[in-house]
């Protein structure tokens, strides 16, 4: 029977949320403390002691034995170094648990171990972790015990963000500063605070812990390199929502408790549309806390599916020819007096202010096209933009028939007098209530879509972290408020100049709205025609991060400088070649010594065969047929396993690291294609029995 699960009493157990803290804290403290998150400012070292021995006396209360400085390094995971409570004995021998402010606002991990980009070397390896008070602390629980986790800002020695958190707080307070002055342009004087809002809907595979240990593929690169496809896939349309299997829903269950648990918001969980694939959504959440939830999420997933002898597989496209994960960042904006600045009214012709919003919106995603497409690139999603429900490369907006048509009324005539109303749904059905319709369908292949009340950027790969992709938006956005709150804070005739800035910026920006089918190959050619930046590898668009304009634009809010860009620019190549290098190396082992071997003792027995078949004097013309293609692709995997081979050795005459990740992009990759087709091919020819780890059929069905 099913234990009763009580969501109420379990939120928020590990962590140590507000309400701990002033039940724990003398008032004074904790309205400093308060003070600080709210407003900025530092806390006192008093202070900062007394919140340290508060935040300890609840961990080992609750099982603590070591804490962690829990950070978010350009790896794109987390990074922890784990110190118990324990200090020098005292004079009789008893051990003293202690845990400072000091502890508590810093630490020292090894910068030059991370990926820095240059920025650090081994000689030059001091970083510090600073805490960032305004998202709680919380208590992990594993095999090493329950820890206290600290979250964290990374940076180096000499002041340069290592990490993704710091950017990402940077770019929340400059655009919280440029949409205040938007508020107040419209007579909103009491709103002191302006979020963005994020929450993640994170995709993701499940398969059996003994089949995924069979395939180095999987352990090694996340993803599978060989692998003929199953004879059913995803074209029956039938997994997507369907009945949870009870494997997978106990797993749901446990990972929703660990979830609740750490104060993450966990909703909606479902079958994807690919075979063996899910999806967990949250509630919105302020970005920074956002981010640091949806890695706390990447974390439990892989931690709970051991627990059921399952893994978790978070890249982007670890079965061919299937939908691939993603992870949708749904970003907004609100005020702290309870404001949607992305809430479009009920009339949002006559909604001035949402409308200069939009305006602004759209001439950011227009003028940074390129840095948005950059945020959501990395190895794995050049596998998955552009098909199965994932967005293509091309960066575009949806706004949908109401706001579409709003827009061509302000840029056509000036003015905008109607909008088109969602109407009713009526089912016919006498028992069925009449359905009030959105005005608006959706479009699943946009890649940054309206969807009522914010924007849905649905190209950042699953694997990723939400902090890139958060960053860039709310950095252009602040631009784009900035540049329009400099013309309308001096404007004589505010009512006119509003009016003519909104037109101004949906004539110029209106090139970005595209509201058909993304995957259509006319959309290439129209996105051409219109200017658009077509960006397909995450190498290519790298560049963005240094352009000229970007520079400027993350220069003149103060979240990145020239040469922190160059440090990210450097790891994206870096990280390129590597992953492709691994994936290559990985390739040549299996098909070394698992495939080609393997077909080896296939096509020795088919021989035999033949021979007894032969002997008896019984035809056997499809025995024969059958060794002659089976000959046929074992030659040619032979023969492209050895060229993969010279071409991987070669790639260390590139010394630059560029050079290198696109000579794996435009050499090595097209080899790995090329040793891949005959080994998939082999697959469909050999016995099962024979061949050497699971196949898609295993993996994706027998969960």
């Amino acid at each position: 029977m099913n234990e009763t699960i009580r969501v109420e009493e379990l939120f928020g157990k590990n962590v140590f949320t507000i309400s701990k803290m002033k039940e724990r804290l003398p008032k004074s403290v904790f309205k400093n403390v308060m003070n600080v998150m709210n407003n900025g400012g530092e806390l006192s070292r008093s202070d900062a002691d007394v919140v340290a021995k508060a935040m300890k006396d609840w961990a080992v209360e609750n099982g603590a034995t070591h804490y962690t400085h829990w950070f978010q390094p350009l790896t794109g995971i987390t990074a922890e170094k784990h110190d118990a409570f324990v200090s020098t004995p005292d004079d009789e021998g008893h051990m003293v648990t202690s845990f400072s402010g000091k502890d508590l606002i810093k630490g020292e991990p090894d910068a030059s171990s991370f990926p820095s980009g240059g920025l650090r070397a081994t000689f030059e390896a001091r970083g510090y972790t600073a805490w960032d008070i305004t998202s709680p602390a919380f208590l992990k629980e594993s095999g090493t015990g329950v820890t206290l986790c600290i979250p964290t800002a990374f940076c180096s020695y000499t002041g340069e963000a290592l990490d993704k958190k710091t950017p990402l707080l940077r770019s929340m307070e400059a655009l919280e500063t440029q949409a205040l002055r938007i508020l107040r342009l419209f007579g909103d004087t009491a709103a002191t605070k302006v979020r963005a809002s994020t929450g993640a809907e994170q995709e993701y595979f499940l398969v059996d812990k003994e089949k995924y240990l069979k395939r180095p593929d999987l352990i090694f690169t996340g993803r599978t390199l060989f692998g003929a496809p199953a004879p059913k896939g995803q074209e029956m349309e039938d997994h997507y929502f369907g009945v949870i299997r009870e494997r997978v829903g106990e797993y749901m269950k446990d990972l929703n408790i660990e979830l609740w648990k750490l104060g993450v918001p966990a909703k909606t969980q479902h079958n994807e549309v690919a075979p063996g694939q899910h999806e967990l959504a949250p509630i919105y959440e302020t970005a920074n806390l956002a981010t640091d939830h949806n890695q706390l999420v990447m974390e439990a997933m892989k931690r709970v599916a051991a627990h059921h002898d399952l893994r978790c597989l978070l890249h982007e496209k670890p079965f061919a020819g299937v939908n691939g994960s993603g992870k949708h960042n749904n970003w907004s904006l609100s005020s702290d007096t309870g404001v949607n600045m992305l809430d479009p009214g009920a009339s949002p012709e006559r909604n001035i202010q949402f409308l200069l919003v939009l305006a602004c919106i759209l001439k950011a995603v227009d003028v940074h096209a390129d840095l948005l497409r950059q945020s959501a690139s990395d190895v794995g999603n050049d596998l998955r933009l552009g098909a199965n429900e994932a967005p293509p490369a091309i960066v575009s907006v949806f706004l949908g028939e109401q706001l579409e048509d709003v827009v061509r009324q302000l840029v056509e005539t000036g003015t905008a007098d109607s909008h088109i109303e969602g109407g009713m749904l009526r089912t016919g059905v006498s028992t069925l209530p009449d359905i009030a319709k959105d005005a608006t369908d959706r479009n699943r292949t946009s890649p940054f879509a309206f969807t009522g009340n914010k924007f849905e950027f649905r190209m950042v790969g699953s694997a990723d972290s939400m902090a890139g992709s958060t960053t860039v938006l709310n950095a252009i956005v602040a631009e784009s408020f900035c540049e329009a709150a400099d013309v309308l804070e001096a404007a004589e005739d505010f009512p006119m100049a509003v009016h003519d800035l909104i037109k101004q910026y949906f004539t110029e920006h209106q090139r970005i709205i595209f509201g058909g089918n993304g995957y259509a190959p006319e959309w290439v050619e129209e996105a051409a025609r219109r200017g658009l930046p077509n960006i397909p590898s995450t190498i290519e668009a790298a560049a963005a991060l240094t352009t000229d304009k970007s520079v400027a634009l993350f220069e003149r809010f103060g979240i990145f400088n020239r040469t922190e860009l160059q440090a990210r620019e450097e790891i994206t190549y870096e990280t390129y070649a590597k992953s492709i290098n691994i994936e290559a190396l990985t390739m040549l082992d299996m098909a070394g010594k698992q495939i080609i071997p393997a077909c080896m003792r296939y096509e020795r027995n088919l021989a035999d065969t033949i021979l007894v078949v032969k002997q008896v004097g019984a035809p056997c013309e499809a025995e024969t047929r059958r060794l002659y293609e089976l000959a046929g692709h074992i030659e040619a995997a032979q023969g492209a396993l050895e060229s993969l081979r010279e071409l991987v050795n070669a790639a260390s005459d590139h010394e630059r690291a560029k050079d290198k990740a696109f000579y794996y992009k435009d050499v090595v990759i097209p080899a790995m294609n090329a040793l891949r087709r005959p080994c998939d091919a082999l697959e469909m020819l050999v016995d099962k029995s024979a061949w050497p780890f699971p196949t898609y059929e295993d993996l994706l069905f027998e969960v």
